[in-house]
């Protein structure tokens, strides 16, 4: 079978930002089972629904990918119990289109301890009709240390916990392709 195609977006817009570099971990573990595209949201403006027939160059890179992709990695920050601005604002583009209904989601923590956040996107991505893939749930400790995205694939506790969640996301997807395609009639 090919290799599945995979978008990841991370809701924070650090430059040294423990869910890019859980994201390009993932990313660099991945090679012999997917492709992921990881996806800067810098450049998506802020959400107004009077612009959502405009040509957005961000906004139709974002849905084009998506459009593309088997499935979809999220791993984003808790701000003050929230969600991260940037994430909402780039899930608020989502929300009247076909790109995201019915999609798999794995998501990932960076902070176990923030659970409010989680929670809230776990919310959001329901409401827009995703598909949290549950078994593919990752929560790392990244926040206080000091770990890169070299750091994190050496760890072997980390990078295990990331391989495993991404073999569980890969399984889901596609025992759901096989789902979707039309099945041979067996004959006598």
């Amino acid at each position: 079978m090919d290799k599945l195609k995979l978008v990841a977006l991370s809701g924070s817009l650090r430059n040294l930002s423990y869910n890019h570099a859980a994201l390009q971990a993932l990313k660099n573990l991945s090679v012999k089972v997917a492709d992921i595209d990881i996806l800067t949201l810098g450049n998506v403006p802020i959400f107004n629904p009077d612009r959502e027939q405009d040509a957005i160059p961000a906004v139709k890179s974002l849905k084009s990918h998506l459009n593309a992709a088997n499935g979809l990695i999220i791993s984003s920050p808790e701000y003050a119990h929230e969600i991260s601005g940037v994430m909402k604002n780039t899930l608020d583009w989502l929300v009247s289109g076909e790109e995201f209904v019915n999609m798999p989601i794995m998501l990932i923590n960076t902070s176990p301890r923030a659970t409010h956040a989680q929670q809230m996107l776990r919310e959001v991505i329901v409401t827009m009709s995703g598909n949290i893939i549950e078994k593919s749930y990752v929560a790392i400790p990244l926040l206080g240390t000091s770990l890169d995205v070299q750091g994190i694939m050496t760890d072997s506790q980390l990078s295990g916990l990331l391989k495993t969640g991404l073999d569980e996301f890969c399984i889901a997807i596609n025992d759901l392709l096989r789902c979707d395609s039309p099945q041979p009639l067996i004959s006598n």
